[in-house]
């Protein structure tokens, strides 16, 4: 039998092994070779006919060395990869991610907490101070951007204190959270409540509270002032006020109003008692400008005020809205807190990450609001390897974040509505907001 060696250039024989019969003549028999053009080849040896007279060589049409199947994006070579899905179920659990999550990010230290109060409350005051001293037009600007992004700073510290990741201490987090919330005309227990609301709920289409989707009914019912004013920058930068007192389309209560559908029956008194220390804030604030005058009121205090609704408005809407690529709400058993929790977006904020106590780092928070946050940045480093694709990296920001103006009027462009079916849904596009055609 003939051998065979394998070489780059395809098969070729070795030097015949087989001796010539005497006779001169083989036994009829028959030898399949494989032929990839042909399929099957079989060769006939015969009485009578030598081996010098057959040609052995073999004809080979594909090669012996296959390249592996891999996607080489420059050469346009390989398979094509198909595209991640957002709203498949993750391939790891809550577990997971706390287990990736160093330990003493979980450890609320109170006296560093209250070092993040005293820095903002002292910025806050030598700021004012520093307004009404100078008076003058070139500083009013500056003075209401500034103070407009301190008064967010003392939010997000009361924010924290309703989490109860400022403290272990729930009497130190409520008197705390009181103070820096009714200064800045947040009712502490009534948002504390519906924001926890809002964190048992995220994606969630009809559960979620505060800037969760339209259905397409409710969008198409609206009239065209609501829906334009929502859709239009800057309109909805001025919702937040709004919110607190008549909540978003489609739901009903107040967050000053004990008997409000958004409050149990257990929650009656922190709610009045909310509602006083904001009412008490408004009367200071009214003393205030008879003393001072209503002016110097409104520029020291009203003007920096709005300027923190329109931040609050705008980091809010960014972490659930504005990403480049469509990202799912929920319905019915496709939702799970976690699911709903990886919808939530990162964003980086440059030199006011910092300022407002790395709120940017939502999407950790958004799963582990205990964690205090400033030990959000190394959290969200920790779990990134279990998140995987389902982390989004934030884009790079500048000092200042100009980009998320973009982002955010963007959004508003083509984020309108929901379908008012399906348990997985996406934001559709009104063509008359828009700007497109059908």
């Amino acid at each position: 039998m003939a051998s065979f060696v394998v070489s780059e250039c395809g098969l070729k024989p070795l030097p015949p092994m087989i001796t010539r019969p005497r006779t001169g003549t083989i036994l009829s028999s028959k030898i399949r070779f494989l032929n990839t053009n042909k399929g099957v080849e079989t060769l006939n040896f015969q009485k009578g006919r030598s081996f010098r007279e057959r040609n052995w060589g073999l004809k080979v049409s594909v090669p012996l060395r296959v390249d592996p199947i891999e996607n080489d994006e420059g050469n346009g070579v390989g398979v094509k990869l198909p595209e991640f899905d957002p709203s498949a179920p993750p391939p790891f659990n809550l577990a997971d991610i706390r287990a990736a999550i160093p330990k003493h990010c979980w450890v609320k230290d109170p006296w560093k907490s209250m070092s993040y109060v005293v820095r903002d409350v002292v910025v806050v005051f030598a700021m004012a101070a520093a307004a009404a001293y100078l008076n003058n037009w070139f500083v009013w600007p500056l003075y209401w951007a500034a103070q407009g992004t301190m008064f967010w700073a003392l939010f997000v510290l009361g924010h924290d204190c309703g989490h109860g990741s400022f403290s272990n201490d729930h009497k130190l987090n409520s008197v705390v959270g009181h103070l820096l919330h009714s200064s800045i005309l947040v009712p502490y227990h009534g948002w504390r409540i519906s924001h926890r609301t809002h964190h048992q709920n995220h994606g969630h289409v009809e559960n979620d509270e505060s800037w969760q989707p339209l259905t397409e009914k409710m969008f198409r019912s609206l009239d065209n002032m609501t829906r334009n004013l929502r859709f239009t920058a800057p309109f909805p930068l001025l919702a937040y006020p709004v919110y607190l007192f008549s909540r978003s389309p489609g739901k009903t209560g107040s967050h000053f109003h004990p008997d409000s559908d958004l409050f149990g029956p257990n929650e009656r008194n922190d709610i009045i008692t909310s509602t006083l220390c904001w009412s008490a804030m408004v009367a200071i604030l009214v003393g205030l400008s008879f003393v001072m005058g209503a002016g110097q009121v409104f520029m020291l205090y009203g003007v920096p005020y709005w300027l923190f609704v329109m931040w609050l408005d705008l980091v809010t809407y960014l972490h659930h809205h504005g990403h480049e690529d469509k990202l799912p709400w929920y319905r019915g058993k496709e939702w799970s807190y976690l699911r709903g929790g990886l919808t939530t977006i990162d964003r980086d904020y440059g030199w006011i990450n910092n300022i407002h106590h790395d709120i940017g780092t939502h999407v950790v928070h958004h799963l582990f609001p205990q964690i205090p946050h400033y030990h959000l940045t190394e959290a969200t480093e920790a779990a990134k390897p279990v998140f995987g694709k389902y982390y989004r990296e934030p884009k790079k920001s500048g000092p200042i974040p100009f980009h998320l103006v973009g982002d955010f009027v963007r959004s508003l462009k083509k984020d309108h509505y929901v379908s008012d079916t399906g348990d997985i849904v996406f934001y559709e596009s009104d063509p008359q907001l828009s700007g497109s055609s059908k």
